[in-house]
């Protein structure tokens, strides 16, 4: 009976640390190059990837073909995943931009409404994702950064948790293609 209290208390601290572990995209507000994702992403970019799983082993690579179209404050990106095995996928975003940097996205394959934020050279936003592992659907909270580099080269670090606890990460490094 005691180390299940203690199992349970312990794990109330984790989630609490976890939770208090997030940083405010706002601190990244006086940095440069700055980006906007509505004139980054306008036209043609394409992106390298990788998932990998908790322990840091690559268990899949990809690459993303978006097209991306601005439309006054709405953003639409049409994103064709090709994975190393030849499956392939596709996710429809439309953001609408608001203000002080304010962002609400919809995808086809993503519940409800996504906010996100930009500042500096940073953008951040945090949704849920169901993604199939093996046999089953699991619904993975995606914690979601980009970082636009001096170079134009745009850097993507996603965290996939459950229960607060991550469980993979996926990383893209996105360019602008002519």
């Amino acid at each position: 009976m005691y180390s299940k209290i203690r199992w349970v208390a312990g794990l109330a601290v984790l989630l609490i640390l976890v939770s208090c572990a997030n940083v405010d995209v706002a601190r990244y507000a006086g940095t440069t190059p700055r980006l906007d994702i509505a004139e980054y992403f306008d036209g043609q970019t394409r992106a390298w990837g990788m998932v990998q799983d908790y322990s840091g082993e690559v268990q899949r690579r990809f690459t993303v073909d978006i097209e991306g179209r601005v439309d006054g404050d709405t953003l639409t990106l049409d994103e064709r995943f090709t994975y190393a095995d030849g499956e392939t996928d596709r996710r429809v975003w439309t953001f609408e931009r608001g203000d002080g940097g304010r962002w609400q996205g919809r995808a086809s394959d993503v519940e409800g409404v996504v906010m996100a934020r930009q500042a500096g050279h940073a953008f951040h936003m945090r949704y849920p994702l169901e993604v199939r592992v093996g046999e089953r659907d699991i619904t993975f909270t995606m914690d979601d950064w980009m970082y636009l580099q001096p170079d134009g080269r745009l850097i993507n670090r996603t965290t996939m948790s459950k229960f607060g606890v991550t469980l993979g990460e996926v990383t893209l490094v996105f360019e602008r293609t002519p």
